[in-house]
């Protein structure tokens, strides 16, 4: 669930920050991203190729080969629903304009 949640916001941050805060986007990702480590169990992954690779390391944050499928199905699961809300908020704020 921890990787849903990253990744859902981690999206949601990028397509947001591209079309209202362009200038910010460097410190908005590093922001997300920082807080996400601390929030995840995983320490925020959001990424299949971070997964794999992590999968491969015998680091303290590297995970179970067998796992990776199920991190990488979270992450999908968010990106998705990030997509989708960004349309949403988007088509919100269109409407608003209108």
């Amino acid at each position: 669930m921890s990787e849903a949640v990253a990744t859902f916001g981690l999206l949601l941050t990028i397509v947001l920050g591209t079309r209202f805060r362009p200038a910010a986007l460097p410190a908005l990702v590093a922001s997300w991203i920082f807080a996400a480590y601390w929030f995840t169990a995983s320490t925020s992954f959001a990424n299949p190729a971070v997964t794999v690779a992590r999968a491969l390391t015998q680091s303290f944050a590297g995970i179970r080969v067998v796992d990776v499928p199920v991190f990488v199905a979270a992450q999908l699961a968010g990106a998705l629903l990030a997509m989708l809300v960004a349309k949403l908020l988007s088509a919100r704020n269109l409407s608003r304009s209108a």
